[in-house]
């Protein structure tokens, strides 16, 4: 002898099945997490100099501090001259596309600007940027 259940099969037709949301969502965030482009800080603030004809950069891989004190910084360490080409290199080796920015500080040495610069584009970066902001 079957037993009837009390329930009836209405019930059962108001569940939403959400697999095919959650699918969704998983794909736009691999999409997210693929397409997104990381900028490793340089761990130190500088105050930088203004210009007039500062322009907003786009994909900037790589950022590279330069203090009052002609301290170099890269992805939140202190790093010596000599060893720029290599820490490049290597958030190249993480990020290959984009640019380098260069923030120096307006009391630093122009000359550890110029070293710098040699050394980022030693490593493989044509496209260096040094930054300001913009005069109001």
């Amino acid at each position: 002898m079957l037993r009837r259940s009390n329930r009836s099969g209405a019930g059962d037709d108001s569940d939403v099945n959400v697999t095919p949301l959650l699918d969704i969502v998983f794909i736009m965030l691999i999409f997210f997490i693929v397409t997104a482009t990381f900028i490793k800080e340089p761990g130190v603030t500088v105050e930088r100099p203004d210009a007039d004809t500062a322009e907003e950069q786009r994909l900037v891989s790589v950022l590279v501090a330069i203090d009052s004190d002609n301290t170099i910084w890269i992805n939140q360490e202190e790093v010596p001259l000599d060893g720029v080409r290599a820490a490049i290199d290597r958030l190249r080796r993480e990020n290959p596309r984009g640019s380098a920015v260069i923030q120096a500080d307006g009391n630093a040495h122009s000359e550890y600007m110029v070293e710098v610069l040699d050394q980022i584009r030693a490593a493989g970066v044509d496209d260096v940027v040094a930054v300001s902001v913009r005069h109001q």
